[in-house]
């Protein structure tokens, strides 16, 4: 390293943290410049991330803010940084996770190495057949609500490394560039989409909550993938008073529980009696809520358990509708759009099939329908004729069951009629 260089920042780490990024992929940020236009003059471009974050001269540039609609009607933002400043931040996420990672609690799954959201899922499941209520936790507004002072301390007490602590203070005061172009200075939060914002977010609530309820509450599990969470309780009266108490630790942290969304909900299965208002809560897109099983022997009982919720439901319908178009894809043969789709066909069977797989038919059903819709667009022999292109589609799942990743799941007398 250069004798003027103030950081002792690797040239290779700034490759990795390219190739990262190369392979996740994304937007463009501010400046209108996609991975490939980067790699158009790699070396120069990575030398320039080394040089100025070596010397301490790197300042990010505005995040492009993107909003997503939201079921209410309102917006989520998402915060898009530069190519180059993903890479910048991607050098910091990789020299700061591995220092923090051992601290964090086994029960936080959210953006982590081998954890996953479907762990969270299972051992939500597992931990509600043991506990009869749970503490479905909403923080509002969490990554927009962020004390920029309490993220700083707490990073402070995990590395003394002053290049990540000065970059990741400026990441944290980086304007936002909104979708009308106006600039705007932000004196709180991190955004969304920014690839050193999880690890902060994790590290934040790591302090704020995890710690805080292994001391104050050891005999009180949970689950935490980001800022939601699912607290495991015996009775409902203790679930009343954990419940003020983390309300009460969240606001010392300048942190607020959205009132409407935060809910305390009995887990009623066969061996439960009695009765409460609310007996289902969603967690990372599954509804827990009683359900229908059989056991080993054969016989039906009633057990609390996750299956892919409404709103994932709703979701996988509408990307089918909307952007998949199947009835209109005439020019194309059924398994060209076999290959097109059944990569995220597996994804969401993967996923949203891993618990009481039975109830992703209803998601699944109207992509029978479109294909049925696709045939009588484009054979004229099924034009008109709903029934006999039905059938045809029916022959051709029986002759290739596999063709399309769904047709395993979903009964034949269970089919479009």
């Amino acid at each position: 390293m250069s004798a003027a260089k103030s950081y002792a920042i690797p040239k290779r780490l700034v490759w990795e943290a390219y190739l990262r990024v190369k392979e996740n992929g994304g937007s463009a940020g501010v400046d209108g410049q996609t991975v490939e236009l980067f790699a158009e003059n790699l070396k120069n471009n990575l030398y320039r991330i080394w040089n100025r974050m070596s010397s301490g001269t790197y300042f990010p540039p505005a995040i492009r803010q993107v909003g997503i609609p939201k079921r209410d009607g309102g917006k989520r933002y998402l915060g898009i940084p530069t190519v180059a400043d993903r890479i910048a931040q991607t050098v910091v996420k990789m020299a700061l996770e591995p220092v923090v990672e051992p601290w964090f609690h086994p029960d936080s799954y959210g953006y982590r190495p081998k954890k996953s959201a479907i762990e969270a899922v299972g051992r939500a499941r597992s931990r509600c057949w043991q506990f009869d209520w749970v503490i479905d936790l909403d923080i509002r507004s969490f990554f927009d609500s962020l004390d920029h002072q309490l993220v700083m301390r707490a990073l402070g007490r995990y590395t003394t490394q002053r290049w990540i602590l000065l970059y990741v203070e400026r990441w944290l005061k980086a304007p936002v560039q909104t979708e009308e172009g106006t600039t705007l200075e932000r004196g709180q939060g991190t955004p969304q989409g920014g690839v050193v914002s999880p690890v902060l977010a994790n590290l934040f609530l790591h302090l704020a909550f995890d710690t805080w309820m292994q001391r104050q509450h050891p005999e009180t599990p949970f689950e935490r993938y980001a800022d939601d969470i699912v607290v495991h309780c015996r009775t409902k009266e203790q679930a009343e008073t954990v419940l003020t108490e983390i309300q009460e630790r969240l606001r010392r942290c300048r942190l607020e529980i959205h009132p409407q969304k935060t809910k305390i909900v009995y887990c009623r299965d066969s061996n439960r009696i009695g009765n409460h208002e609310v007996q289902s809560f969603d967690f990372l897109g599954f509804t827990f809520r009683p359900r229908r099983a059989r056991n080993k022997w054969g016989k039906y009982f009633t057990s609390f358990c996750p299956a892919v919720s409404g709103n994932a439901v709703r979701g996988i319908r509408q990307t089918m509708r909307n952007n998949w178009r199947i009835r209109l894809r005439t020019d194309k043969s059924l398994e060209d759009l076999a290959k097109r789709f059944n990569p995220m066909l597996r994804g969401w069977i993967n996923y949203y099939g891993s618990f009481y797989r039975s109830a992703m038919n209803r998601a699944l059903r109207p992509l029978e329908y479109a294909l049925m819709k696709w045939a009588m667009r484009k054979y004229r022999r099924f034009k008109g004729h709903q029934r006999r292109a039905r059938k045809w589609l029916e022959g051709v799942a029986e002759r290739a069951p596999v063709l399309f990743a769904h047709w395993h799941m979903i009964p034949r007398e269970q089919r479009v009629r």
